[in-house]
């Protein structure tokens, strides 16, 4: 999902989606490490079609294309991510 800018999501918003998903909140194949904010934005952004309590913060995919440095701070910035949202959703 995070290379079709939430285009897909569109149809969870017209058919409705009650199970929970994890859509991509970073395109693993760049080299690009995102920010917490980017992050933060794109999880706020799927919170208009999906539920706080149905949403993962997950990677758009598997890792193994990427070198472990990049790897570990994109992490890092994700966990930032659930762990806020995971606050903010406990309040």
């Amino acid at each position: 999902n995070s290379k079709s800018d939430l285009k897909l999501l569109g149809a969870l918003e017209v058919h409705g989606y009650a199970a929970e998903i994890g859509p991509g909140l970073y395109d693993i194949h760049s080299p690009r490490v995102p920010s917490v904010e980017e992050m933060a934005a794109r999880f706020a952004a799927l919170q208009k079609y999906i539920p706080a309590e149905n949403l993962w913060a997950n990677p758009d995919c598997g890792l193994k294309t990427r070198g472990w440095p990049e790897v570990k701070e994109s992490l890092t910035n994700l966990v930032a991510v659930a762990v806020a949202a995971r606050q903010a959703h406990a309040a």
